[in-house]
């Protein structure tokens, strides 16, 4: 299967939200909530941003503490973390500002993605430290999660009230599906194979990715070309993925 990073639905809506908070109003609302289920490609999606554009990406730990959290982020930036807090903050502030200044002379927006942010959404001394930093650096925060953010951090009004974009990562449609196989797919696959995969993996990235390679094994072995792309009726009876709940294999169908 090609490596590639394949441009869907949701990485758009996410492109468009960094946009709007580029251009907000008022300077302390640069809060970003992305959340949405598992396997809908959020944490690929925002650590090839980071990747990309030198923003710095944290994965959040379920036993985060304030110190804990201001390690990892000074590690980042190779710096040892001092025993105060206060000396902590310090020298991440003057960090982060001196990555940020350095990103805007490339042109390039800057930012900090906490990935698994639903550890600490409840954490009143984590958040108000995010909160700070974003205030005082004007520096854009970007907490990614599923559903339980949104509603835990407005126990935070003078955070909530700081989130200028709401992302909601959905389900894959058959345009993000076709944008998939035809960018990873070693060999063509026929409409009607791509419509099935979309049904069978309920539109999760992480069965896509599998029906995809089931697809292209099935397709190498049989001789697929643009002239005889991969079809549903070819592949019946072959095991396309497996369910993410039963870890049953799921065929594809003789016809349907």
């Amino acid at each position: 299967m090609k490596t590639a990073f394949i441009e869907t639905e949701n990485s758009a809506r996410f492109q468009t939200a960094l946009k709007e908070m580029a251009r907000r109003g008022a300077s302390e609302a640069c809060l970003m909530v992305v959340d949405g289920e598992p396997g809908l490609g959020k944490t690929t999606g925002l650590d090839r941003w980071a990747t990309q554009t030198g923003a710095l990406y944290l994965r959040a730990k379920k036993e985060w503490t304030p110190s804990w959290f201001m390690r990892d982020l000074l590690a980042e930036f190779r710096i040892p973390a001092p025993h105060s807090f206060q000396k902590g903050f310090g020298l991440a502030m003057e960090a982060l500002m001196q990555r940020q200044s350095s990103a805007a002379m490339a042109s390039r927006q800057f930012g900090v993605v906490i990935d698994e942010a639903d550890h600490i959404s409840r954490s009143a001394e984590i958040i108000e430290s995010i909160r700070d930093f974003s205030d005082i650096g004007d520096i854009p925060f970007i907490l990614v999660g599923m559903g339980r953010i949104r509603t835990n951090l407005t126990r935070f009004p003078q955070v909530a009230s700081r989130i200028s974009q709401y992302v909601k990562f959905e389900k894959a449609s058959l345009a993000d599906v076709r944008r998939m196989v035809d960018g990873l797919c070693e060999v063509p696959v026929a409409d009607d194979l791509v419509a099935f995969i979309l049904r069978a993996t309920d539109g999760y990235n992480r069965e896509i990715l599998e029906a995809i390679a089931s697809v292209e094994r099935f397709g190498k072995r049989n001789g697929a070309t643009a002239e005889n792309p991969v079809k549903l009726a070819a592949m019946a009876r072959q095991v396309l993925i497996h369910d993410r709940r039963t870890g049953q294999a799921i065929h594809v169908p003789e016809a349907v």
